[in-house]
């Protein structure tokens, strides 16, 4: 059984830093996706940004120059390291993961299979 645990949220002001880690195990696929999203309040969920196998990234515009995701070298932990957080950052996180390559529509909730427990960001002002 495919898991994600999802850790490192946690309360900043504005300017700050946080690191997300995300955990795989029980993946059976040799080539996976794995994404982090996020969810604030009655929003939808939103794609932040994904990683494939051979450590392509992808970036929701507003995070680019400020976010940074990458793998561990044994490849089933994944990293969001955030820097710069604004206010607007806040939300819940999520990892998710799919078998295969990222695809080009790789913020699309629904392909996505396997979703970790969500942990919170807050960035106050």
């Amino acid at each position: 059984q495919a898991q994600l645990v999802a850790s490192g949220g946690g309360s900043v002001q504005a300017g700050g830093s946080l690191k997300l880690s995300c955990a795989a195990s029980g993946y059976t696929d040799s080539v996976y996706c794995m994404a982090w999203f996020r969810q604030d309040s009655d929003q939808a969920r939103e794609g932040v940004a994904s990683i494939n196998l051979s450590g392509w990234t992808n970036y929701t515009d507003s995070v680019k120059g400020r976010f940074t995701l990458f793998k561990s070298n044994r490849q089933r932990t994944v990293y969001l390291q955030m820097n710069s957080l604004k206010p607007e950052d806040t939300a819940m996180y999520y990892c998710a993961a799919t078998p295969g390559w990222c695809r080009g529509s790789w913020s699309t909730v629904e392909d996505y299979n396997v979703w970790s427990q969500g942990t919170q960001v807050t960035v106050s002002s």
